[in-house]
């Protein structure tokens, strides 16, 4: 492995930014037009490493000509190191994974769209960062040419997508159709209600979850265009910063109109470099140049032991990344589940110091945050007033509070002053506070002295226009801090035994997957199916969108897991109850009248979906009417029917997208049009129409598309509001419908129509009760975060996969099993966690045992002892509290306190508010 230098001595920076403030060389970066300019010297990200600098040596006057050398003679501590050379690593790994990202799609060899000639159209990696506040605007909707406020501004889709005229990559992105209606919601929430946003598209590709809905609110309540149109030219309006575009509308009319803006929405690609790696690393890659991988092995790239995960394995969103990323370190770690903890260094943490009965030494640091903070909040003042705030010791600011050389000096300092409470002014503690936590604990406090306050996100970004205000705010907000801190305690968590075995709830291709990933890494394995056989709805399908036979792989799969001496499969079983909490699950399986308790430390839902069974279209009144299943199940007979057919149609969104049901079911797109070719292939003289509201063939589907238009299927588009007729009674079926190119109704005669139904959740309200696990009005399980935790619920050892989360392929099916997996195998290999020390906690002698928090807590966590002095009184399950205190404000008498959020602590910081006021 060849690491190249950062031209900067990570052992002597300081951070300071004395080089990059006296750098003189500027490059382009970001805008055409030259409005974002960077130096040779540049940060790196501080979550990634620690805060420190490096230079680009592609950009750095010295390290190409030889001259200046300024930084060098500016740094304070001689940190600037010109004579690195780059250095060969050699790693003695097991395992590769392959998560080199993409690049965005350049338009500047497309002339049409003036990207290279005009400041006013830019791309839609340059418009997120206008929408940053941390951008070069800071948030402020402007257009580059003038800085003026646009009026207008268009989205051009499918830039670098879709497109084998222009350029090479003849797939579709997956994500540009959602980041563009983001940024039209964003621009116009910054700009207002009176913004002209309008996105120019192909088809409309928002299958993901809960985007069908983001899609529906942007054009009815947001007030977005959407123009169903590819927009060929784009003219400069001469002595105007503004452009024209000349388009077709759907109904055959040329139209222009003038714009202030307009975004490119640019594709996902592979660059040349990752190309070129993976020929060293002697991996295939498909068609797209991405790593290639098949349905049932997602991230198993074509050598043993490499993975790929990300935009590098195909065109996808954050969640289907993150997914991917766990998947291949679950895949990974099947392969080196014999190894496990044989390098793993112990950590030594310093005995915690015992603060009771000391006088709070409460040390106050502030966060720069770049210009995220300092930008805005005269960060100094700040300081300077949190220093004189009563029990304070010490105050001061860091550039960077979350980087790693900020961290050590806040333990340092925390040692040297002997301060026993902490108080961080940052950015937001959802994502930062136990960053800050381990800080203490590495210093020898306990972790809960500590108090966090979001002087970012609830201060110097919605008061970016007044400082003044934003300053005084910061102050109150320190102060609040401040007071409650100074009342907090030490915490301690309980310890808590982890059962090392796993329950997967539901027997189909998520399941088996999961399940045979638990057994591989070495986990006893649980599987329950309520039927009495496994495979769930695959078994149904014919074919992958890559040509696999599904029957044959399906079988390898059931062969592997009635193999595997580690999974107990329980058929025709269901899950009657469920005790106990992260770790230590107590399950009740019922199975032909006898029941079973199994104990284990994890649970996966992976409970699949159905096909919906629709009531029009005729369904049910003629057997040559049927739905995608019914006609996968005849190819899968090799019907002999299907050959003497002359004609078929398939009518997709039966169920989908529509009132009581606005989400799209992701696969029937793709499976529609592997049917259509099917038949094709079978007769190809037959006559298939595909009518449809939007093709979202993504990512490298959209080759599928492309196939059966060379095949000659026809596409023809319907609205939701004009339907498609189907009529039956004669040896024709007839379909009336309106095509979207002749603008008049036709009528098709078929000997077949397919129907491509919904996929529809179980809707298992009394598993979701037995986890504590919440489901959306579809019915489909919630996540416990749609972005970073897409495979897991915010019940603690419970996740999540499959259908049970939404509709998907096979193969998102099986890498969502294995990313469960891996996150649910993190807290097993732990054989021990830890409860949350902010918790309730009752305090008996004045429990009134009412019972309002035991039927008002949604985890369970509170019940009646049964035994002991305070028999009949609540108490509170630590493992099971969740720290949300709605039993706290239920309770009546007064007897139940959350730890780090009692009384005295919350009224102390409105007090301090009070006084302000």
């Amino acid at each position: 492995m060849l690491r190249h230098p950062r031209y900067v001595d990570e052992e002597k920076c300081i951070a300071c930014g004395a080089c990059a403030e006296k750098c003189p060389k500027k490059v382009i970066d970001t805008y055409n037009a030259g409005l974002v300019k960077r130096k040779a010297i540049y940060v790196e990200y501080p979550q990634a490493v620690p805060l420190k600098y490096s230079i680009d040596p592609e950009t750095c006057i010295y390290l190409q000509k030889g001259k200046c050398g300024v930084c060098q003679k500016k740094c304070p501590v001689d940190a600037v190191d010109f004579e690195q050379k780059p250095k060969t690593v050699n790693l003695n790994v097991g395992s590769v994974i392959l998560a080199p990202g993409f690049e965005p799609f350049s338009p500047a060899g497309l002339e049409n769209y003036q990207y290279s000639s005009h400041p006013n159209v830019i791309t839609s990696m340059e418009f997120e960062r206008i929408l940053s506040a941390s951008g070069p605007t800071t948030g402020h909707v402007v257009r580059p040419s003038d800085n003026a406020e646009p009026k207008r501004i268009a989205w051009f889709q499918c830039v670098g997508s879709r497109d084998l005229n222009r350029c090479d990559n003849a797939y579709c992105s997956s994500v540009c159709c959602m980041y563009a209606i983001k940024e039209a919601v964003i621009a116009k929430e910054h700009v207002g209600e009176d913004l002209d946003c309008s996105i120019f598209y192909m088809d409309m590709r928002t299958h993901g979850k809960e985007f069908e809905r983001f899609y529906d609110a942007a054009e009815n309540r947001s007030g977005v265009n959407f123009i169903r149109s590819r927009v060929h030219t784009v003219t400069p309006i001469p002595d105007s910063d503004d452009l024209e575009l000349r388009y077709v509308t759907e109904q055959g009319e040329l139209k222009t109109e003038i714009f202030n803006m307009i975004v490119l929405s640019v594709g996902l690609q592979t660059s040349p470099e990752l190309i070129k790696l993976a020929e060293k690393l002697d991996i295939d890659l498909t068609e797209g140049h991405f790593a290639k991988t098949g349905t049932f092995t997602p991230v198993e790239t074509s050598r043993p032991g490499i993975y790929a995960c990300g935009a590098f394995q195909g065109p996808k969103d954050i969640p289907q990344s993150v997914v991917d990323s766990s998947a291949a370190s679950a895949a990974a770690g099947e392969l080196l589940a014999e190894q496990r903890n044989t390098q793993v260094k112990e950590r030594e943490l310093p005995p915690e110091t015992d603060v009771s009965g000391e006088r709070p030494k409460i040390g106050v640091f502030i966060c720069q945050c770049g210009v995220n903070i300092a930008g805005v909040v005269d960060v100094p003042k700040v300081v300077e007033y949190a220093s004189n705030l009563p029990y304070v010791e010490f105050a001061s600011d860091k550039l960077f509070a979350c980087s790693q050389d900020a961290q050590d000096n806040m333990a340092e300092l925390i040692r040297e002053k002997g301060l026993n409470r902490i108080v961080v002014a940052a950015c937001t503690p959802k994502t930062h506070e136990p960053l800050f936590q381990e800080t203490l604990t590495d210093a020898g406090l306990n972790k809960y002295l500590f108090e966090m306050t979001n002087i970012r996100n609830q201060d110097s970004w919605v008061h970016k226009n007044n400082p003044e205000l934003a300053t005084e705010k910061a102050k109150d907000l320190v102060r609040m801090a401040v007071s409650k801190v100074a009342l907090q305690e030490a915490l301690k968590e309980t310890e808590l035994q982890v059962h090392p075995s796993a329950m997967v709830v539901g027997g189909g291709i998520a399941g088996m997957a999961a399940a045979k990933s638990f057994a591989d890494q070495g986990y006893e394995t649980h599987l329950v199916e309520k039927s009495g056989q496994l495979g769930g709805q695959a078994r149904n399908i014919f074919h992958t969108a890559k040509g696999e036979s599904v029957g044959e792989k399906l079988n390898e799969m059931i062969q592997a897991v009635d193999s595997s001496n580690r999974i107990h499969v329980h058929l025709n079983t269901e899950l009657t109850n469920v005790e106990g909490f992260v770790g230590n699950f107590e399950s009740v399986l019922s199975s032909n009248g006898s029941e079973q308790t199994v104990e284990h430390g994890v649970a996966v839902i992976a409970t699949g979906a159905e096909a919906y069974k629709p009531d029009e279209y005729g369904y049910g009144k003629d057997e040559r009417i049927m739905t995608s299943l019914e006609l996968d199940k005849k190819l899968m007979d090799d019907d002999p029917a299907l050959n003497n057919l002359n004609s078929a149609a398939f009518i997709q969104c039966v169920g989908s997208r529509e009132p009581g049901r606005m989400y799209c079911s992701r696969v029937c797109c793709t499976h529609s049009v592997e049917n259509a070719l099917a038949l094709k292939k079978r007769n190809p003289d037959m006559n298939v129409y595909v009518l449809y509201r939007d093709v979202r063939t993504y990512g490298e589907k959209e080759y599928l598309y492309r196939d059966a238009r060379q095949a000659g299927v026809i596409f023809i588009r319907y609205d939701l509001d004009n339907k498609p007729v189907v009529k039956t009674g004669g040896d024709k079926i007839t379909i009336g419908v309106t095509d979207h190119v002749l603008q008049m109704p036709v009528e098709l005669e078929v000997d077949l129509v397919n129907l491509a139904t919904a996929v529809i959740p179980y809707g298992d309200e009394k598993l979701a009760n037995f986890f504590k696990v919440p489901m959306n009005e579809d019915g489909f399980f919630i996540e416990k975060h749609a972005k970073l935790g897409p495979s897991e619920f915010s019940t603690d050892g419970v996740y999540l996969c499959g259908l049970a989360h939404y509709p998907k392929p096979i193969d998102e099916s099986i890498a969502q099993a294995k990313a469960a997996v891996s996150r649910a195998v993190t807290l097993l290999a732990q054989e021990k966690v830890f409860s949350s020390g902010t918790i309730a906690q009752v305090d008996q002698q004045l429990c009134a045992a009412c019972g309002v928090c035991v039927s008002i807590c949604p985890y369970s966590a509170p019940s009646f002892a049964e035994e002991g002095r305070f028999a009949g009184k609540a108490e509170i399950n630590p493992a099971l509290c969740k720290g949300c205190g709605l039993c706290v404000a239920s309770c009546r008498s007064g007897a139940i306190h959350l730890k780090g959020f009692d009384t005295d602590q919350i009224f102390s910081q409105i007090f301090e508010l009070d006084a302000a006021i």
